[in-house]
């Protein structure tokens, strides 16, 4: 017996316990730390420019040609896209949990490489990106001069010189988002001095790309030469202009008599911007931001150090009055909430102590169980190393529930090595060796039925598997552990510490005495139970029943939305506003951040010109970085309360919508915490149907009773003003078709050219109309294209313009045509019924149908898979006990413990408020296996009693009084684990609370319950299975 070798050996048990703790703390040392391991599935976006292009050329042009080679890809799960009307086109596609995200990235470039050529040529020229990136951004960080002499643009392009680069190179970053735009050389063109000249936009990009430009011409007296010589040298020819002086007197045309026409003479030359589509402030400052996506599989803690410390670099030579800040960032929320786990499983370890001192009443008894508590958590961080796991939130919250677990065992052999010294007087050494005789079995099976009940687990798919995956590896490894240390050291202790305590102190007695009389008591309602069993079965069966109706009622889930020091804004005007009511709407969201809400916040960025619909002068979007946990106490300063004021005090704003959202629970689910799904048009019907069953979608949800907001993710139609052109007269006044695109084009789109120096930096040079020649419809008249007579004809020869409606953003799913939608739950209403309400609305629609996307996608997988979780695990469980015992009886009467002890995990949760989620369904699973040990101990007991030649009824009450006592103490020791949970505060305490409530209830009454029925059950059971 492995229990009798180590007994005799207790340094070598001694040892092998020193070597699990050193292996442990080697792997502390080494394992990464983490909020969530990678639930997200890896993404890769891949993302194109087309200057100057509506959403629907983009959508036909760029994006439908690259989604067609998305084929043979392996493990995608879906695939979305976004055509912009500023000529932005993304690609963004999802791959199964388990994928390489470095092979997907390579297969996606393989497939695209084969279209670039069939893509327009000013795509091509900018180029095709490929990024591994999550979808959400991670973090943002701001730039702003206190002194205010520096302007957005001087900002933006510090930012893109200085600070994007050397970010986007650090490892686990997948892209980097820059709020603005760096320097650029702009060209604004005059029509009507072209005109004069007899010249074309086609002309400047002509005589810039030939003088702005640098020639490798070779050399002279390189190898081989005619004859010997020794001289040699480089030879050069051009070169890139640095200077807006040099770009005024770009040579774009010379008469016969010697007179020359400078680029100066058709166009005005300056160092702005590369864009103005975004403007952004912070604290009122004008600024510049940079939001950063990680790349798929990165560790977010790790790869924020890395940006810290680039950005601490970098802060050392900043100028004088930059600053930098972070308005939005979640490591301080991974970094408290795992603190504030790792001090629940201090708090958890003290109890379970405490609560061991009160049952086994001396200090060598007590030192025993807790020995095994270091030994097996180092033990269990042993085994996450070596299985590539980290530290985690759940890896954490695994290791809380198993310190109640884990304990047990070396409880349960103390407890009976006291027994057997107190009723026959044995010396510790062979009370140990008989304890041991009578304990190996019920060990064994324990430490069985809690490994089958997470073992399944671990074997589930998705996002929902891997944090499945956590706490079942996190937990089964602890429990094999719990066992080793329990067969191993425990009973080498005992034997070498334990001694006779023949003068128990007082309090010890006093507490002995009420244990006796609760003893009395409960086999009294015992004898109750089996004398009026058809009663007993009654109230068993009615139980269930109470439990079911609480259990259909409960709201679904997926994680529950936490507190993370942050909050987003997303706000739009009428179509067409300017950027400067905008800015005025924005300052009103400043002002009310920072002033009714002063206590509770630390800065406000407001980013003008985009939000997460897509770009537009009407569009903003907000950052806002909350103070620390410890500043904000109370649910009213909670960010769920600042957001439900904040969406009070706005919500009938006159000039804008303004909606004020958390972050997404899950890194690389969405954007917000919300409901996502996409309503696609599966006939090809045309964007205008796809827009008429949107809106009778909308009004219909006015009256729904499970979800509000719904609305769409982009923008509705805008005004587009339409260029027609007359092919006939064209033709007539000799005009080719390429030179009326290309200046039309440059004109208005804006063309980019090539590169030039600044400060020693490549910076873009880019061509396009001035604002005054393209502010009205009109205007288009004003330029002119020449044809092969070198006349100048005016467009209003050939084209005119009409007025017609078009998207700023066109969305496909999986292909086809779609719109992303958006919903909140209304507050104490499940997602999952807000899901199962929404499906049916547009279920009623002909020719559309619904797709689940992010987090909603997840939980409608996760929801499937909780009840097929359920019954392998019980299935799991039975099959064990059945080959442990050779009984078919015996794990019967074990398995009605279930029903008794998850009844707990019901009412609890639904008393308080908390949702059937994933964290509902671990902590149903760990009550399941509470349940169903509890009852092992007294079924066994009293089948070995049975054999003895006692009858069932004597059996079942001998087995029960024999081992209250020890169940009563493993689960007050599990129980006073659990109550750090329950009382959490602070960063990630919802997740904390939720589980800990559950499993508390599952304690009470998988002890109470289970007590009270479990010989019930086994009389009867016993009696029809003999």
């Amino acid at each position: 017996m492995l229990s009798k070798f180590f007994i005799h050996r207790p340094i070598f048990a001694g040892v092998l316990a020193i070597l699990v703790m050193v292996l442990g703390i080697f792997a502390v040392i080494n394992l990464p730390i983490e909020r969530y391991p990678d639930i997200a599935p890896p993404r890769i976006t891949v993302s194109t420019t087309y200057t100057g292009a509506s959403a629907e050329t983009v959508e036909d042009s760029v994006t439908q040609v690259l989604e067609q080679q998305i084929k043979g890809i392996d493990h995608l799960l879906y695939f979305e896209s976004s055509s912009e009307a500023t000529g932005r086109s993304r690609i963004s596609m999802s791959f199964e949990n388990g994928t390489d995200p470095d092979t997907a990235q390579v297969q996606v470039q393989n497939a695209i490489n084969g279209v670039i050529n069939r893509l327009p040529e000013d795509v091509q020229r900018q180029g095709v990106n490929v990024f591994k990136s999550l979808s959400d951004t991670h973090m943002v960080i701001g730039i702003y001069d206190t002194s205010g002499k520096s302007d957005n643009i001087a900002l933006s392009d510090y930012m893109m010189t200085h600070i994007e680069q050397d970010l986007a190179r650090i490892e686990g970053v997948g892209e980097v988002d820059v709020f603005g735009a760096q320097y650029a050389m702009r060209i604004w063109l005059n029509p009507l001095q072209l005109k004069q000249y007899q010249l074309m936009p086609s002309d400047v990009r002509a005589a810039v790309e030939a003088q702005n430009t640098q020639v490798a011409a070779g050399s002279i007296g390189e190898l081989p030469v005619a004859q010997e010589q020794y001289f040699n040298a480089k030879v050069t020819a051009g070169s890139r202009f640095k200077s807006k002086e040099e770009f005024e007197n770009i040579i774009l045309k010379a008469d016969i008599n010697g007179s020359f026409i400078y680029l100066k003479d058709v166009a005005r030359v300056e160092l702005g911007a590369e864009n103005y589509q975004s403007y952004s402030t912070i604290n009122g400052y004008p600024s510049a931001g940079l939001g950063i996506s990680l790349s798929s599989g990165a560790n977010a803690l790790a790869t924020s150090a890395l940006i810290q410390a680039e950005i601490d670099k970098i802060r050392q030579n900043l100028p004088d009055g930059y600053q930098i800040v972070y308005p939005r960032d979640n490591t301080p929320f991974v970094q408290e909430s795992i603190k504030e786990v790792v001090k629940t499983l201090l708090e958890a370890i003290l109890l379970v102590i405490v609560v061991m001192f009160l049952f086994l009443q001396n200090w060598r008894a007590t030192l025993i169980p807790t020995l095994t508590v270091p030994i097996v958590i180092l033990g269990t961080f042993a085994v996450l190393y070596a299985v590539g796991m980290s530290i985690n939130t759940l890896t954490l919250f695994a290791l809380v529930l198993a310190i109640g677990l884990l304990v047990d065992d070396a409880i349960v052999v103390v407890e009976n090595v006291e027994r057997l010294m107190h009723e026959k007087g044995l010396n510790a050494k062979a009370a140990a060796l008989e304890s041991m005789e009578e304990m190996t079995g019920a060990l064994i099976g324990i430490t069985l039925v809690l490994s089958a009940v997470f073992i399944p687990m671990a074997f589930f798919g998705g996002s929902t598997g891997v944090i499945y995956r956590q706490f079942s590896i996190t937990l089964v490894a602890a429990m094999a552990l719990s066992l080793a240390v329990a067969l191993i050291l425990t009973p080498a202790l005992c034997a070498l510490i334990l001694k006779p305590n023949p003068q128990p102190a007082r309090w010890a007695v006093w507490f002995n005495t009420q244990l006796e009389h609760l003893k009395a008591r409960y086999l009294n309602i015992s004898r109750l139970t089996l004398q009026y069993k058809a009663i007993t079965a009654i109230i068993f069966v009615a139980l269930i029943a109470i439990f079911s109706v609480f259990y259909r009622a409960l709201p679904t889930s997926f994680i529950p939305s936490e507190d993370q020091g942050m909050l987003s804004v997303q706000f739009k005007l009428a179509a067409g506003t300017p950027m400067s009511k905008s800015r005025e709407v924005g300052e009103e969201i400043r002002q009310y951040f920072l002033e009714q809400e002063k206590q509770n916040i630390n800065l406000v960025m407001v980013r003008y010109g985009r939000n997460i619909s897509g770009s537009g002068q009407h569009l903003g979007q907000g950052f806002i970085a909350l103070k620390h946990w410890d500043e904000r106490l109370g649910h009213q300063n909670s960010a769920q309360a600042i957001r439900e004021r904040a969406l009070k005090h706005f919500k009938q704003h006159p000039n804008a919508i303004i909606n004020i959202m958390m972050p997404p629970v899950v890194s690389g689910l969405g954007q917000t915490d919300g409901i996502d799904f996409w309503l696609r048009d599966m006939n090809g019907a045309g964007h205008a149907y796809l827009e008429q069953q949107f809106q009778a979608l909308q009004t219909a949800s006015k009256h729904a009773s499970t979800f509000e907001n719904l609305d769409q993710s982009s923008n509705p139609d805008k005004a587009e003003l339409n260029v027609n052109i007359n092919q006939k007269q064209a033709m007539v006044n000799g005009l080719t078709q390429g030179a009326i695109n290309s200046t039309l084009s440059a004109a208005w789109g804006g063309s980019y050219i090539n590169d030039f120096i600044d400060r020693g930096r490549i910076k873009r040079v880019i061509m396009q109309g001035d604002a005054p020649y393209r502010a009205k419809p009109d205007d288009l008249y004003q330029w002119s294209v020449r044809n092969a007579q070198n006349q100048m004809i005016p467009f209003g020869n050939f084209a005119t313009v009409d007025w017609t409606g078009g998207p700023e953003v066109m969305k496909r799913f999986m292909g086809y045509s779609a719109l992303k939608m958006e919903a909140d739950r209304i507050k104490g209403v499940s997602s999952g019924d807000a899901m199962q309400e929404i499906q049916q609305l547009v279920n009623r629609h002909q020719g559309v149908d619904l797709a689940w996307s992010g987090l909603s996608y997840e939980e409608q997988k996760s929801n499937h898979q909780a009840l097929i979780l359920y019954l392998v695990s019980i299935g799991f469980i039975f099959l064990c006990l059945a080959a442990l015992y050779e009984s078919w009886s015996i794990p019967t009467a074990v398995m009605a413990a279930i029903p008794l002890g998850v009844g707990g995990n019901i009412l609890f949760s639904a008393v308080t408020g908390f949702p059937n989620d994933i964290y509902f369904q671990i902590a149903l699973l760990t009550t399941m296996g509470l349940s169903c040990k509890n009852a092992i101990l007294i079924v066994e007991f009293a089948a070995a009693a049975q054999q003895q030649g006692r009858t069932v009824v004597q059996a079942a009450l001998e087995g029960a009084g024999l081992r209250l006592r020890p169940i009563l103490m493993t689960s007050l020791a599990f129980g006073a684990g659990i109550i750090p949970l329950v009382f959490a505060v602070g960063a990630g305490a919802a997740s904390r609370q939720e589980i800990g409530v559950s499993v508390l209830g599952g304690v009470v009454f998988g002890t109470v319950l289970v007590l009270i029925f479990i010989p019930f059950m086994y009389v009867l059971i016993r009696s029809i299975l003999k």
